[in-house]
């Protein structure tokens, strides 16, 4: 007569490869690993808006500072070469750059509804650059009045007029800055903010901030203190 197999008992655990191994088997389990995925996801948008920005307002404050138009205007010599930058065509990229700029650190400071005016600024800083500089890429008049000003002739008039290629270079720029408050409105609910201990009245230095005790009227020095300004110590007692 063969043997049966004797089945062998169960662990009370179950065992490790089993269906029964539990929910914590998988590594991703539970609402911790959600926060963690939230959290990185919040740093990689936080850190791609920053380069964004900061890319963004280096390029245009760069282009503004650029020649943007090249001409010649007639004068008792011959032809003068005048040109005229991109602050003399229009002064509005590199302001918007800044303020955008100022847009993109002021995140940090704001919250809830604050965040969101903030973001929708760095937007609309990006589109006015973009417009701007484009429209500034064919202006002649800054041009023509710096060639009044080299002739000291109102009338002057420039020819063999020339643009380079900076003005796309401020438009590019502002697209950058324009990507940059986008993901901020996108993802800028999930940026850390400022410590609340540096909030006015706020915070956890704040709260165990302990009141200031009184000194004791028993102890040798203040009994001294007192003598010192004519007071008995012994009234106290």
């Amino acid at each position: 007569m063969s043997a049966a197999a004797v089945p062998q008992p169960r662990s009370a655990e179950g065992s490790a490869d089993g269906p029964e191994a539990g929910p914590e088997a998988g590594p991703e389990a539970g609402p911790e690993a959600g926060t963690s995925r939230s959290r990185g996801s919040g740093r990689r948008s936080l850190a791609a808006a920053l380069l964004l920005g900061a890319a963004g307002s280096a390029l245009v404050l760069l282009a503004a500072g650029r020649t943007w138009t090249i001409g010649a205007a007639a004068s008792a010599g011959g032809q003068l070469q005048v040109t005229a930058t991109g602050k003399a065509v229009t002064g509005l990229p590199d302001a918007l750059a800044l303020v955008g700029l100022a847009a993109l650190v002021a995140v940090f400071a704001v919250r809830r509804a604050g965040r969101l005016v903030v973001c929708l600024l760095l937007a609309l800083c990006g589109a006015g650059t973009i417009a701007s500089a484009a429209a500034g890429a064919g202006d002649t008049s800054a041009l023509d009045a710096a060639a009044a000003k080299a002739s000291g002739l109102s009338g002057t008039t420039v020819q063999h007029i020339a643009h380079t290629g900076w003005p796309w270079v401020a438009v590019f720029g502002g697209v950058l800055l324009l990507a940059a408050g986008l993901l901020a409105l996108a993802r800028g609910a999930h940026w850390p903010a400022m410590s609340a201990r540096y909030e006015r009245g706020g915070g956890a230095a704040g709260k165990t901030r302990s009141p200031r005790s009184t000194p004791d009227p028993e102890r040798p020095e203040e009994m001294w203190k007192a003598l010192d300004r004519g007071e008995d110590p012994t009234d106290r007692l």
